[in-house]
């Protein structure tokens, strides 16, 4: 394993523009960078990092316009393990997010919808897509309840905290998004590693359950996650978790090298003409 898969050098987002956006009164800095069709890219815990940051460069390389939402931590930053620690409780305790809610969609999603609205108004084709990960893993499917979204990937969902087999989401919402995906034969990408102390098998059963065959689930073998990566996720985070950041293995023939080219590939095949 080579050390460049660590990226634990500060990012500085210069080959972004750097927008302002406000809907509702809300305001957030949104990383906006490529060409064609919108894809929205959420940061996981604890922010927009040097690794989810390259992984929307790989996005915008693919063909895609990218969105990517600063929602907490500090922009391109390599948190340490007690910055990090305190990101974490202050998103937890935060009015946007339902952190420990099963049955209760986190606010910021309201947000996300409505910046995929726009996305679609300025970039058109025939729809929007978004990926969310860790913290914001499910807020790729909660964001279905906007009809220009049409892609959407979920990554290591790790909300709700307290309940291995929560969905945290509000029950008339899901059960919209389920018609909607049966309606229009749409389905949900997701990928997680076995052995995910944050989202666990019982996670995925879940939305299988719920969401019947348009819930298309990868599982990679924990063996495929990078050992290599920042202090926050050896400390803290502490198992395999994020598939295409963290513990994405940058080199040709690995698994998590195919999941990326994967979500790519679904990407280019829902978004582009």
């Amino acid at each position: 394993m080579t050390e460049q898969n660590r990226n634990d050098t500060a990012d500085s987002l210069e080959d972004f523009v750097h927008r302002e956006i406000t809907f509702n009164g809300n305001s957030k800095i949104v990383y906006v960078g490529g060409s064609g069709p919108a894809v929205i890219v959420m940061p996981e815990m604890p922010g927009i990092s040097p690794h989810v940051a390259r992984f929307s460069r790989w996005v915008r390389n693919a063909g895609f316009t990218v969105y990517m939402p600063s929602l907490f931590g500090r922009d391109g930053a390599v948190p340490t393990v007690r910055e990090g620690v305190v990101i974490f409780k202050r998103a937890c305790a935060s009015a946007e997010f339902r952190a420990f809610a099963s049955n209760d969609s986190s606010p910021v999603t309201q947000w996300l919808r409505a910046l995929a609205r726009l996305a679609h108004e300025e970039r058109g084709g025939r729809g929007v897509g978004a990926i969310g990960m860790c913290f914001t893993g499910n807020f790729a499917l909660t964001m279905m309840l906007e009809p220009s979204m049409v892609a959407p990937v979920v990554c290591q969902p790790s909300l709700p905290l307290d309940d291995a087999g929560g969905i945290n989401m509000a029950p008339s919402e899901l059960a919209e998004v389920k018609e909607r995906l049966d309606r229009e034969n749409l389905n949900i990408m997701a990928y997680r590693f076995a052995g995910d102390s944050y989202c666990k098998a019982e996670r995925f059963a879940a939305y299988e359950k719920a969401l019947g065959k348009h819930f298309v689930g990868h599982v990679l073998p924990d063996t495929a996650a990078n050992p290599i990566t920042t202090p926050f996720f050896e400390k803290v985070i502490a198992s395999p978790h994020s598939v295409v950041t963290a513990h994405l293995i940058d080199e040709a023939g690995q698994p998590t090298i195919a999941a990326r080219d994967e979500i790519l590939a679904f990407f280019k095949a829902l978004l582009l003409d």
